[in-house]
């Protein structure tokens, strides 16, 4: 969720070196980690988004269900939020074209048509495809395409501490704002932290 702080493991995805390589357990992006990454849309933005796809897999949604290379996705872990309704183009991605409303950015309307065989969307080399659990309302490669593989900073471990933010707090640049939040933090620090979430294993 916004708000969130998360301790990230950056060794377990990083490239294995000669000397470290059978010491410490370094691995691929696997389908279903959940991983923190730079986002491409947004620079300087953490994303945290469960992978999808990884390079090659085929992946197209019908009505909301996830199916990659041909078989339907049994995903216990995510939230539908129905209240939002029928939305074609996430519901029934890459099947139905973007509309103005869709919040799709430029660039991924135009660099989508590229991989798109059949039905479905296919991941390139180096690249992944993220979305979040909480489907309905993730903002996520649907939207603004691969996750490139250097983007990706590591596996988050668990929430330490979460506060209830406001979306767009990461956008506040002036010193100004930054240190009226940090007060609104202060102020509200026991009613305002989501003690349930922290300590909280992502998994």
């Amino acid at each position: 969720l916004i708000g969130d702080h998360v301790f990230v493991n950056r060794e377990q995805f990083a490239p294995a070196t000669h000397w470290t390589g059978s010491l410490l357990p370094y691995r691929q992006i696997r389908r279903g980690d959940i991983v923190v990454f730079l986002s491409p849309a947004e620079p300087g933005l953490y994303v945290v988004k469960r992978i999808m796809g990884i390079p090659g897999d085929r992946i197209h949604l019908r009505d909301g269900v996830v199916y990659r290379n041909g078989e339907k996705l049994d995903e216990p872990y995510v939230i539908h939020k129905t209240k939002d309704g029928y939305n074609p183009y996430r519901d029934n991605f890459p099947a139905v074209p973007p509309a103005d409303f869709n919040s799709v950015t430029p660039e991924w309307q135009l660099l989508m048509k590229q991989h798109i065989q059949g039905d479905d969307l296919v991941v390139p080399p180096d690249s992944y495809f993220g979305m979040g659990d909480n489907r309905d309302v993730s903002y996520d490669s649907r939207y603004w395409g691969f996750i490139p593989k250097e983007n990706v900073i590591g596996r988050p471990m668990f929430v330490y501490w979460s506060f209830e933010t406001p979306p767009n707090q990461y956008l506040q640049k002036e010193v100004s704002e930054r240190l009226k939040f940090l007060a609104h933090v202060v102020i509200h620090f026991f009613d305002g932290t989501r003690w349930r979430r922290t300590f909280r294993i992502v998994q």
